[in-house]
């Protein structure tokens, strides 16, 4: 559920911000994107923003220069799992976004899909997997194609689809190279979407269509052949539909403030609960910014919305 959200109209009352981005997460790159974006934003609203490269120091680097807050852009592992959050507690440092239990299981696919399930939401059939599974006994549960994934990694990092049985084994070798669980997931037919979550609210869908095999890496960072449809050409209804399961799975992991829940849709028109994404891209070709402007909302008005949910957590909670 959602903390009461805290409305500032003074940008002297955030105080001094730091921007945590970069870091060593495979997702590096990408942060330090999303974090160059958040912090041109945050000071053309006249914030006392300050960017800052997470290193082993961070905590006391973020004593040493008395900032009073946090907006965390950390992407991936030590920032988007739980890790960054924990510490940031220990200091009494307000951040933004999730608290230590939504971001961990919103990172985690395995435990998120057991949640899900036990809340009884949609999700696809999937199996853990390693070196030593029958991958026999995989295609025939789940079928061809499969979806081959690390459980603890974003940006479809380590993913790929298998459509023959002999390359199921090198999919899950490269998937577990990361060092997590793997997941095999049936692969669902149909159009993928995802839908931005902003203080307990849903902003429209965005269906993402890409040439390639699935919404990748590649597709996601790298080609100008992605199409990003908002209005997602779902009807009203059935597009509501989507944001409701969108909130519900959201709230249901423990996440809150803001954040991104991933869909495919079969062929009948079922959604399919894929993950959530509790710190997503941030630059001004992600897609939370996307759907935060069909709602009417710039950029530089996200990131303030965004810095806002920093109250009620950390020093402040």
């Amino acid at each position: 559920m959602s903390l009461p959200q805290q409305k500032i109209t003074d940008p002297k009352a955030f105080g001094k911000v730091a921007v945590l981005m970069g870091g060593r997460s495979a997702e590096r790159e990408v942060s330090l994107n999303s974090g160059a974006a958040v912090l041109t934003a945050l000071q053309a609203k006249a914030i006392d923003a300050h960017g800052l490269d997470v290193s082993d120091n961070v905590l006391m680097d973020l004593q040493a220069g008395e900032f009073d807050r946090v907006f965390i852009i950390l992407h991936g592992r030590g920032g988007e799992d739980g890790v960054m959050q924990g510490a940031l507690e220990t200091i009494g440092m307000p951040y933004t976004g999730s608290g230590v239990l939504g971001s961990a299981l919103g990172m985690d696919k395995l435990r998120c899909k057991l949640m899900w399930q036990g809340a009884g939401m949609p999700t696809p059939t999937y199996a853990v997997a390693d070196q030593a599974s029958n991958f026999a006994e995989l295609v025939d549960v789940l079928g061809l194609p499969l979806i081959v994934k690390p459980a603890c990694e974003g940006s479809s990092i380590g993913m790929n689809k298998v459509v023959d049985p002999s390359q199921l084994a090198h999919a899950v070798r490269e998937a577990a190279a990361s060092g997590d669980s793997v997941l095999v997931e049936q692969w669902v037919e149909g159009a993928e979407y995802t839908v931005a979550v902003l203080n307990g609210e849903a902003l429209p869908a965005i269906r993402l269509q890409t040439p390639n095999a699935f919404y990748d890496f590649a597709a996601k960072y790298e080609a100008n052949n992605t199409v990003y449809c908002c209005p997602c050409g779902l009807s009203e209804d059935k597009e509501a539909q989507l944001q409701q399961l969108a909130v519900h799975a959201f709230n249901s992991v423990g996440a809150h403030g803001w954040g991104r829940v991933d869909f495919m849709a079969d062929e009948a028109g079922n959604f399919y609960l894929l993950e959530v994404n509790t710190v997503p891209g941030m630059t001004d070709h992600s897609l939370v910014p996307m759907a935060a402007k069909a709602a009417g909302l710039s950029f530089d008005e996200l990131v303030w919305r965004v810095l806002e949910t920093s109250f009620g957590k950390g020093g402040e909670r």
